[in-house]
């Protein structure tokens, strides 16, 4: 189901949780969310998720509560288990190697560019973000962090895959089945 979503598109939705840390990390917590298009309010959300495809790169729209809107988009590049996912996010860069480990992909930050210029990574929060297929169900977590100050943000549930839908546009590219 996780290399099908990947392949050939798809949607998810379902209730998911929102956390923030207490006290400082809680209130950076909140301007990264807002940054991220994530709701600045923690606990139960609704997550509607449409996986796309266009001129050979994977979108990834997750709206959050029909309101906030989060969009990255993925270009694959190379092949597992050295190629990588290239992820756009507004302003935000990421080269992200994958570890398959007990059934799921977990993400592993290589680097991080603002507006094209390559930044150190200790400049921005850590993320430990994974996927899965759990029972059927779409299981994943992301969670932020600052050395010092712990958890800034997380969201973490488990999806419902929706029926087959016209979600795929392959533009003039195709995308590279063999990607990680």
């Amino acid at each position: 189901m996780l290399q099908d979503l990947h392949r050939y598109g798809g949607e998810l939705s379902g209730t998911v949780k929102l956390e923030f840390g207490s006290g400082l990390s809680g209130r950076i917590g909140r301007q990264l969310a807002r940054k991220l298009g994530l709701p600045t309010q923690a606990g139960d959300q609704k997550l509607h998720v449409v996986i796309s495809h266009k001129n050979g790169a994977l979108y990834w729209s997750r709206q959050f509560n029909s309101a906030h809107t989060m969009v990255s988009v993925f270009t694959p590049k190379g092949h597992y288990p050295a190629g990588y996912w290239h992820e756009s996010t507004g302003k935000l860069s990421f080269k992200l190697g994958v570890n398959l480990l007990e059934g799921g992909w977990y993400w592993v930050l290589k680097n991080i560019t603002f507006m094209g210029v390559p930044m150190p990574a200790w400049l921005f929060p850590s993320s430990h973000a994974y996927k899965r297929i759990t029972d059927g169900l779409y299981e994943f977590s992301v969670t932020f962090r600052l050395p010092l100050l712990g958890q800034l943000v997380s969201y973490s549930g488990k999806l419902s895959p929706h029926a087959a839908s016209n979600v795929i546009d392959y533009g003039e590219q195709s995308i590279d089945h063999d990607a990680p």
